[in-house]
């Protein structure tokens, strides 16, 4: 009788330690491409969860009450935005802050267009020279700006009204009125942010390959042609970060309307320039009983920026086409 013996197969043999390593390293980099994004835009995603989200959803979770600053509350639910519809002094602000707006933004954006397309072109002298001087406004303490322009728009010895009585127009009282108060703080703002919105537009003008002019030249463009043709469609996306930008910017309105009013927050005698931000202001922060109020006041005009960006860049992506 014979005994058979059974042999176990050898073991597979194991890979060499350089081919762990490459593995190893193979893993670490996919694992790298994969979260060091995350890692990178993290830093702005905390900032603005502390400094932005959580003020928001506090803000409006104070809305919802009969809140003071003392600590006091109670929850009365969609009280406060009811009250908003039936307030005088809201639908004010409002109008305020929707004149002041169409007189700044719109005058700023056409003029900003122009000047970008003056500064691209090729055969302007000193350009680096223009686009440092158009930029300087924006640099200017806003104080020392609308202390200025409270001077020139004076009623007794203004600048503006000595201009006026040369054409034999008689002095405008230009923070008694609304039309006026209007004018001069619109002005303030289309010289602080002209310049600004100017050089984001012509860094999108300089983006545009030089070809298409070219091509359009040899064709017979002329310089509209190319501008309409060229220049405000490849410009879309650029146009419509700069309306957008101006609209956020225009309906938060605050610090120029109270430094022209001399700190006054309800911006003049009869409230003829208060603006949505100071209506705010008044009610949260200077009056403790109607915080709750005031932030719903916040919430509203987080609410009318929304909705007028949104229409500002469907009407803008529509233009322009």
């Amino acid at each position: 009788m014979s005994l058979s013996t059974t042999t176990a197969p050898p073991d597979a043999p194991s890979p060499p330690p350089a081919t762990r390593r490459s593995s190893r390293s193979l893993s670490l980099t996919r694992l790298d491409l994969k979260l060091s994004p995350y890692l990178y835009i993290a830093p702005f995603f905390v900032v603005f969860g502390i400094f932005g989200l959580y003020p928001m959803l506090r803000t409006a979770w104070m809305s919802l009450h009969d809140w003071n600053l003392i600590g006091d509350h109670t929850f009365i639910g969609f009280d406060n935005y009811t009250a908003l519809l039936s307030d005088e002094y809201f639908w004010n602000a409002t109008a305020n802050t929707f004149g002041i707006f169409l007189l700044s933004t719109v005058p700023q954006l056409l003029l900003a267009l122009f000047l970008a397309n003056l500064l691209n072109r090729t055969v302007l002298r000193a350009r680096t020279f223009f686009r440092m001087a158009i930029f300087m406004p924006n640099v200017v303490s806003v104080a020392a700006v609308a202390i200025v322009f409270g001077m020139l728009f004076q009623r007794d010895f203004g600048l503006v009204n000595w201009l006026l009585g040369l054409v034999g127009v008689d002095p405008v009282d230009w923070d008694a009125q609304r039309w006026s108060s209007w004018t001069a703080i619109a002005s303030m703002v289309n010289w602080r942010w002209t310049g600004y919105n100017t050089l984001i537009l012509l860094a999108g003008m300089q983006a545009i390959p030089r070809d298409l002019y070219e091509a359009a030249a040899i064709d017979g463009a002329g310089q509209w042609k190319q501008f309409w043709r060229i220049t405000l469609p490849m410009l879309t996306p650029t146009f419509v970060f700069v309306v957008i930008l101006s609209t956020i910017g225009g309906l938060q309105l605050f610090t120029e309307p109270l430094v022209f009013a001399n700190g006054n927050i309800t911006g003049g005698d009869q409230r003829e320039f208060q603006t949505l931000a100071m209506y705010m202001y008044e009610l949260g922060i200077e009056n403790l009983n109607t915080a709750g109020y005031g932030a719903a006041v916040a919430w509203a005009m987080f609410l009318m920026i929304a909705l007028v960006s949104l229409l500002n860049f469907v009407l803008v992506r529509r233009t322009v086409k």
